[in-house]
């Protein structure tokens, strides 16, 4: 059986908190030996995640936030979650450009920056009552090995 670990956080929806999330995700994938790139990767998409949380679903009300993260493997599976009021439609909020809050400077890119940073990307979310966003990262995915000069 492949090497597994878990761990899940909740904290509240303030914006300050959102450092915390990111640098909590990179502090947990570093058992799967990430490349610089593969962290800062990660760290980008929980950034997105959890300012979506925190502007769009809960408009700025202090709520819980939670992330759930399992590394199995060289993969990490990494989860955010909120109680908030959830997207009308998941499939427009994906496309690059869209926002809900174009007075606040929003600029629409953040599902488009989990897709591209990340290896997969799910959003489920119900209106009224949250959005789960799913993400998969496979750390060492294309990294080429050093095998020293030949002879």
């Amino acid at each position: 059986m492949e090497n597994t670990n878990e761990m899940q956080v909740i904290f509240d929806s303030r914006s300050s908190n959102e450092s915390f999330a990111r640098v909590t995700v990179a502090a947990f994938m570093t058992s799967l030996n990430p490349t610089v790139e593969e962290v800062s990767d990660v760290k980008t998409a929980v950034s997105e995640a959890v300012t979506n949380a925190i502007i769009h679903g809960y408009e700025n009300e202090v709520h819980s936030i939670t992330i759930r993260c399992r590394t199995e493997g060289k993969t990490l599976y990494l989860e955010v979650e909120d109680q908030g009021k959830g997207i009308e439609d998941v499939q427009q909020a994906m496309e690059p450009l869209f926002t809900t809050k174009p007075d606040l400077d929003r600029s629409g890119m953040g599902f488009s920056f989990m897709e591209a940073f990340m290896d997969s990307l799910e959003v489920i979310s119900t209106p009224g009552e949250g959005t789960l966003v799913k993400m998969e990262k496979i750390v060492g995915k294309g990294r080429r090995l050093w095998t020293g000069p030949s002879i």
